[in-house]
């Protein structure tokens, strides 16, 4: 412990290998280790060939490690200046979107920025953690019982779930939202302004029913009663509800899938790749998965709760609900609890946005870790900043 505090007192090299070496590498490798799950899945998406998803998928995770690491060296007071500046971009490229967005499958969710697809929905999430937190940190359990001061936290989380709305992709728009509620929870938010705030919620879903697409009024009506229409828009319900049944305890055996082989099985890559890793490895497969995924989840929750500091208590929290909704929405979707809402599978779908993202809100997690000590924003001493 003494060489530790040594190293961190020594020349700024050495806090680098400090750092390096207060990384949670345990972590790193269960990240590694779901990572390489998507790879075997989108090889056999592929046919049983490392293109076209395996390989590209591969070489994305390998550049979001190296943007992982990056990141988890930045102390607490960098993040918190680069917090303004990178939500107030995330909302220029939401609005940029929906003037110049490139329209995939009925939706305007991607720009083209050199040469490169992105998707600015996914960063606006990553941002809005890291705004909320740096205006949260600095009010007291006081001032967050007068709603004044949350108002202006209020706005930052409704902005972006409208700019989403408008794309539309209203399975992001709820997480972003779902982000939001669990942050201003976390910051001491009383229960009866909760209470408050949720009661006009069935008059809103009445409102946001009647002004809903087209397309997104039959994935409801499909999620209700998906036999109705069985060969049009129950048709991806039906076959992977088909493909998680077909795989029984222990799976028909990688690459022999007969739903996902024979390309019954929609979006197999994206959205439904959990069905892929049901129906050839079985129910056991997919529990191992399920709690490997969760066990990244109560990681990332056990950081947010070992943190010292405030700021960096809300970002871990933060990162780890946007996993969690992440999972919970993908994994209910392709099950068919809840109606599709084209949310992929954190480091398993296929994706280059949603990659990215991942592998970032990772950095930001790793960067509480290795920063948890420091007392930023309650106290004179910044140890470790």
């Amino acid at each position: 412990m003494k060489f530790h505090k040594r190293l961190l007192r020594a020349e700024p090299s050495f806090r680098l290998l400090a750092k390096l070496w207060r990384i949670s590498w345990l972590y790193v490798l269960l990240i590694c280790l779901l990572a390489g799950v998507g790879y075997v899945t989108l090889y056999s998406a592929g046919g049983g060939t490392p293109y076209p998803f395996a390989a590209p998928q591969a070489a994305r995770f390998a550049v979001g490690l190296v943007l992982m690491i990056t990141v988890a060296m930045l102390p607490p007071k960098m993040l918190v200046r680069i917090s303004w500046p990178l939500y107030l971009l995330s909302l220029t490229l939401l609005v940029a979107v929906l003037h110049m967005g490139h329209v995939g499958k009925g939706a305007e969710r991607w720009l083209m920025i050199g040469g490169l697809q992105v998707q600015p929905s996914e960063y606006a999430k990553v941002a809005l953690v890291l705004a909320l937190a740096s205006w949260f940190y600095r009010i007291n359990y006081a001032r967050m019982g007068n709603p004044l001061w949350l108002i202006p936290p209020a706005f930052m989380v409704l902005l972006p779930v409208v700019l989403v709305l408008k794309e539309p992709n209203l399975g992001t728009a709820t997480i972003i939202g779902g982000i939001g509620a669990a942050m201003f929870f976390a910051a001491g938010m009383r229960l009866w302004l909760i209470v408050l705030l949720l009661l006009p919620v069935p008059y809103m879903a009445k409102f946001a029913y009647a002004h809903l697409h087209d397309y997104q009024r039959a994935r409801i009506t499909t999620f209700l009663n998906p036999e109705s229409d069985p060969l049009g828009a129950g048709y991806n319900i039906i076959q992977s509800k088909i493909a998680l049944g077909s795989g029984g305890m222990w799976g028909q055996g990688y690459l022999h899938g007969s739903q996902g082989q024979l390309n019954f099985l929609p979006e197999k890559q994206t959205d439904f790749v959990f069905t892929m890793i049901a129906e050839e490895w079985g129910y056991v497969g997919a529990i191992a998965v399920i709690g490997l995924l969760l066990v990244l989840i109560l990681g990332g929750m056990l950081m947010a709760i070992r943190s010292r500091n405030r700021f960096g208590r809300l970002v871990a929290l933060g990162i780890s609900m946007n996993f969690f909704l992440y999972c919970l929405v993908n994994l209910s979707m392709v099950m068919g609890a809840i109606p599709v809402g084209g949310v992929p599978l954190p480091l398993v779908s296929y994706g280059g946005s949603a990659m990215l993202n991942v592998m970032l809100g990772f950095g930001l997690l790793l960067s509480t870790w290795v920063h948890r000590d420091s007392r930023f924003g309650e106290s004179e001493e910044e140890e470790g900043v």
